[in-house]
């Protein structure tokens, strides 16, 4: 039963809705008597270890609705990568504050952290009841259909590419935009989500589901440039060769690593600087421009799939459910698509989604590895949320005929 003191913690990269999360756990779990208080660990399990606590159970309801508006985290978060002697530290701190639940919002690592904690819970006999609620705009946790955060990044992405498309008809020339994914191309692939005539970009779309060659690359860019007078590209910051090499610690002198060891990819715009001069290089195109979204995707205010807000309340709301069970168990809340659309959640284990990673399936890449297929449409659609922006096009049979025909 969901009883005592329960805390929140917010982990990893921010979303646009991670907060409607946060406030979905918080305002359902005040609800039940037997909860005496729920604290919000300040910058994710760091403050735990920090005893770094705000009361949350003082919160007006009314502000809360404000903050479950608002993108990124309200709460702070971290990047730290808890080892077993990282969560060691963490669990005396639950201990000594007598925590008896914990709901911990994030995405791979987040859900791994709390595998950890629960064998230790076991192990030493204490009641601990680790709910994880999935986020990342990456999209890659298994057993769910889609994370919530997803929607609203991809909501974003096409809705710029569409506005790319506009902007490369009108000076035309080639264009390359870099989208966060370093294992998964859920969201470069959601750069076709606004294409409405026939012709619109992206004409291509580069994933790591797929090896990269610089040759077929600059081969495709040129054939789309003949046809159309340009070319829009999507391409996600993780392709990388056959060999599964990065493509940016290949062409670029300089690699940056971020705390985890891994390859700096979204904060720096070497990789669209390395397609664009290779493009220039090797098809005589004088106008080529590249861009990197950066952060911009991840929570950009005004750009949220009303879906996406929904979904995001409710798995904070079904974590505090799930942990009311009288045989409450730790694990992580899944999202689980019925018929043309419609979701329901689960409770799945840990071990389900815990340090694991899913890719997009291979009927949602075209044959020739540089665009997406009717199939990921069907699936993407109905996640980018109500009244996505239109575009018009003037109609080119009103042309008028020339008179002096030169």
């Amino acid at each position: 039963m969901l009883t005592g003191k329960v805390l929140v913690a917010q982990g990893g990269g921010p979303t646009a809705v991670i907060n409607q999360s946060l406030v979905g756990a918080v305002m359902e779990a005040r609800k039940f008597s037997g909860v005496e208080h729920v604290y919000g660990s300040l910058h994710g399990i760091s403050g735990i270890v920090n005893e770094d606590f705000l009361d949350l159970t003082q919160e007006t309801t009314a502000n809360l609705e404000l903050v479950g508006n608002t993108p990124c985290s309200a709460l702070g978060s971290t990047r730290d990568k808890p080892n077993v002697k990282y969560c060691q530290e963490i669990f005396k701190v639950l201990k000594a504050h007598e925590i008896g639940t914990f709901f911990y919002i994030g995405g791979n690592d987040s859900s791994d952290a709390l595998k950890i904690l629960s064998a230790m819970a076991e192990k030493e006999n204490y009641p601990l009841t680790g709910i994880h609620i999935p986020k990342t705009i990456d999209n890659d946790l298994p057993v769910n259909d889609h994370t919530p955060g997803f929607p609203s990044a991809a909501r974003f992405v096409a809705s710029a590419f569409a506005g790319i498309n506009q902007d490369n008809m009108a000076l035309q020339g080639v264009y390359v935009g870099v989208v966060m994914g370093r294992h998964a191309g859920f969201l470069t692939a959601a750069a076709a989500g606004a294409r409405t005539f026939g012709g619109d970009a992206p004409h291509l779309i580069y994933l790591p589901e797929r090896a990269f060659d610089m040759n077929s690359f600059v081969k495709d860019v040129k054939k789309v440039y003949d046809k159309h007078g340009r070319c829009v590209i999507a391409v996600s910051e993780g392709i990388h060769d056959k060999k599964g090499t990065p493509i940016i610690t290949k062409l670029s002198k300089t690699v940056e690593k971020d705390a985890h060891g891994n390859i700096q990819l979204s904060g720096t715009g070497a990789l669209a600087d390395l397609l664009t001069d290779a493009i220039k290089k090797k098809t005589g195109i004088s106008r080529v421009r590249g861009d990197t979204f950066g952060y911009l995707q991840r929570s950009f205010l005004g750009c949220v799939s009303d879906i996406d807000a929904i979904e995001a309340r409710q798995v904070g709301e079904k974590a505090a459910q799930f942990a009311n069970f009288s045989n409450a168990k730790s694990g992580t809340v899944t999202i689980h698509r019925v018929g043309d659309y419609a979701v329901e959640y689960k409770l799945s284990k840990l071990d389900a989604v815990a340090g694991l990673t899913k890719v997009m399936a291979d009927g949602f890449i075209n044959k020739d590895a540089n665009g997406v297929t009717s199939k990921f449409m069907d699936y993407l659609n109905p996640l980018l949320g109500a009244d996505m922006p239109k575009v018009g096009r003037l109609d080119a049979s009103n042309r008028v005929k020339k008179i002096l025909n030169k």
